[in-house]
C-alpha cells in the first residue's frame, strides 16, 4: 500500500490521505474529520455534509481521474510512450503530476507511515464478514467488535436504499458477499459495496469477541482425518455416514469436507 499526503497548498491545510492498494489498483480517501464544507475538495463536499470522511472507493477514484490524463485521449499512446509506460496506470500518471490539478490547489505527498488518525479510523474495518440466514451479516471488526447486521436496518440510509433492496430480493448475490480492500466495506459480486462504518453504526453487539471466535473454531471445527480420528474409522464410514445423512459437512471440497466437532461426536453415542 502507497500513502499520500492530500495538502492545499493555498491554505497550507492538511486535507487528509490518499491510500493506494497496488495490488487491486484501488483507492479511499481519508479525510480528515476537522474538515467543512468550504475546505473539503468539491467532489466530496456531500460527503463532509453528512458527517462521512472515508470516502468510498468509486468515489475516490473519481477523484484521482479528474487530476489525471484521461485514458480516453486520442494521443494517449504516445504520452504513455513518452513516459515509457507500457499501460495506462492512474497512480503513475498522479505521481508524475504530484496530484495537481487547475481546479484547485491540491497536491500529493508520499508518506512513510499511516497517519494516526486514520489508524485510528481503520480500528471500525472489517477483518471477517459472513452472509447468514434472514438476510443478517455477521461481522468482526479491527477493534475486535462483533456485530450482526440485518439489512432490513440499512433500508433508511437514503444511500445504500437501492442497494439493499437488491441484496434483500437476490438471495444469491447477497451470499456472494466479501471483505473489499483494506476493509473498508463488504462487496456483493464486486458491484454492490456497503461501507464497513455504516455496518459499525448499524450492528447489533454480540458478547462475544474475535479471540473467542478463533478458539471455538479450532475446537469444533474438524476436517476429515480428524472426524476418523475422533470415531476410530476410516475415511470410507465417514463417506458413508455423509451419504446417508447420518454426518452432514459444514464445507466440502475435493480435498476433504470440514465437519463440525458436535455432529461427529454424536455419531459415536
Amino acid at each position: 500500500m502507497r500513502i499520500y499526503e492530500i495538502i492545499d497548498e493555498e491554505n497550507t491545510q492538511s486535507i487528509g490521505v490518499l491510500l493506494y492498494y497496488e495490488k487491486e489498483k484501488s483507492f479511499i480517501i481519508e479525510l480528515r474529520d476537522d474538515l467543512n464544507e468550504w475546505t473539503a475538495p468539491l467532489l466530496l463536499t456531500s460527503f463532509v455534509k453528512k458527517g462521512i470522511f472515508t470516502i468510498p472507493r468509486d468515489i475516490s477514484l473519481l477523484w484521482v481521474k479528474e487530476r489525471i490524463i484521461p485514458s480516453g485521449r486520442q494521443n494517449i499512446g504516445s504520452i504513455l510512450k513518452n513516459h515509457k509506460l507500457k499501460e495506462y496506470d492512474e497512480m503513475k500518471f498522479l505521481e508524475l503530476s504530484k496530484g495537481r490539478c487547475s481546479q484547485d490547489s491540491m497536491y500529493i505527498k508520499r508518506l512513510e507511515s499511516v497517519p494516526s488518525f486514520v489508524t485510528k479510523r481503520n480500528l471500525k474495518n472489517l477483518t471477517e464478514c459472513t452472509a447468514l440466514e434472514n438476510n443478517n451479516l455477521l461481522c468482526i471488526f479491527a477493534d475486535g467488535t462483533v456485530k450482526k447486521v440485518s439489512l432490513s436496518t440499512l433500508l433508511t440510509n437514503a444511500d445504500v436504499h437501492n442497494d439493499v433492496k437488491k441484496l434483500i430480493n437476490n438471495h444469491q448475490l447477497f451470499l456472494s458477499c466479501k471483505i473489499g480492500t483494506g476493509g473498508y466495506y463488504v462487496t456483493f459480486a464486486d458491484s454492490i459495496d456497503l461501507p464497513a462504518w455504516l455496518l459499525y453504526k448499524s450492528g447489533k453487539n454480540i458478547p462475544l469477541s474475535y479471540s473467542d471466535l478463533l478458539a471455538f473454531i479450532k475446537t469444533n471445527l474438524l476436517d476429515t482425518q480428524e472426524a476418523c480420528q475422533e470415531l476410530a474409522c476410516t475415511r470410507q464410514n465417514i463417506s458413508y455416514m455423509v451419504a446417508h445423512d447420518q454426518l452432514k459437512p459444514v464445507k466440502e471440497s475435493a480435498m476433504g469436507n470440514l465437519f463440525m466437532k458436535g455432529d461427529v461426536v454424536k455419531n459415536g453415542w
